[in-house]
């Protein structure tokens, strides 16, 4: 029984000596303030990397369509297989078309295939993963079974039995990889939409009378954006190289358009000859790929909440 008064004596002395250090009383994560978004900027360094490099890809297509060096189909046979020289700083082609001009034009084309090929996944995709979240049941199943369906048939296969039926050509390859790029969107968005389906303000809009496609404009589809946003970089490099891949196999960007893709095509039998002609579009492609990768990258872990807070 006289252990008990002592107690509280006990408690005051403690907080009595608490009170000279209040740093130390203070919990941990107290001192913790949010970082602003320059201060995390500046951290993401596979950002900044990967926007220079997408930068100067986007200059590059922008610059060909106001100024190239030489025109890129201008053909000159007596000027083939040059070497870099003052007049055409990368070479010429085996037909004496400048390789700077081929490659500011080439640059222009895997932007347009780019940005057609992954609006038609994002809008298409994103659009039939929303409604198999906010349906669920057989239309869940359904949507999610035609993903899996279209999944068998790849960007390259799909452009080949396009070209079978329709013939070769950019619109076909911009085609066959914006179909491949649907069912990617639609997995993510619904994945990503079912989470905010079962947050506590979806149930409280529910409560209050809204509808599915009303909580899905205001409260599913602008918390997904960013996950929407990070894919699209990163489907925006695979198209290129898609593209570049269906170019060199002869069913993307026919001639006389210019193409990373041709180019390399163009000088595989000349490696020994001229062996630039490859090394140039080469790493053309090597570089829009890994800037649009780094990228995606960067974006990820600058938007994503969680990987903000482990920070």
């Amino acid at each position: 029984m006289s252990a008990a008064p002592g107690r509280p004596k006990q408690a005051r002395t403690v907080a009595r000596e608490g009170e000279g250090t209040p740093v130390s009383a203070a919990p941990a994560t107290a001192g913790k303030t949010p970082q602003s978004l320059a201060g995390r900027l500046r951290q993401q360094h596979n950002l900044l990397v990967g926007a220079l490099l997408t930068l100067l890809l986007i200059g590059a297509a922008c610059l060909s369509l106001v100024w190239t060096p030489w025109s890129a189909f201008e053909i000159d046979m007596a000027a083939k297989l040059q070497g870099p020289t003052r007049q055409h700083w990368l070479g010429t082609d085996p037909f004496g078309r400048d390789v700077a001009s081929l490659l500011l034009m080439g640059a222009r084309n895997s932007i347009l295939v780019g940005v057609i090929a992954v609006s038609i996944g994002l809008l298409l995709g994103t659009a039939a993963g929303l409604l198999a979240a906010a349906r669920r049941g057989w239309v869940e199943e359904l949507v999610m079974r035609l993903a899996d369906f279209t999944f068998a048939f790849p960007a390259i296969l799909s452009a080949i039995m396009l070209t079978a039926v329709f013939g070769a050509g950019i619109v076909n390859a911009i085609i066959a990889i914006g179909i491949f790029n649907i069912p990617t969107f639609a997995r993510i968005s619904r994945a990503s939409a079912r989470q905010i389906w079962a947050r506590e303000y979806v149930l409280a809009a529910r409560a209050c009378g809204k509808g599915p496609w009303r909580i899905t404009l205001d409260h599913v589809l602008p918390n997904i954006a960013s996950v929407l946003i990070v894919q699209a970089t990163i489907q925006f490099a695979l198209a290129i190289l898609a593209e570049a891949a269906l170019s060199y196999l002869g069913l993307g960007t026919q001639p006389p358009q210019p193409s990373w893709g041709r180019m390399l095509a163009e000088a595989q039998t000349l490696l020994y000859q001229a062996p630039l002609l490859a090394v140039f579009p080469g790493v053309a492609i090597a570089m829009a790929v890994l800037g649009l990768n780094l990228l995606g990258d960067g974006l990820r872990d600058l938007l994503d909440p969680k990987l903000t807070r482990k920070r």
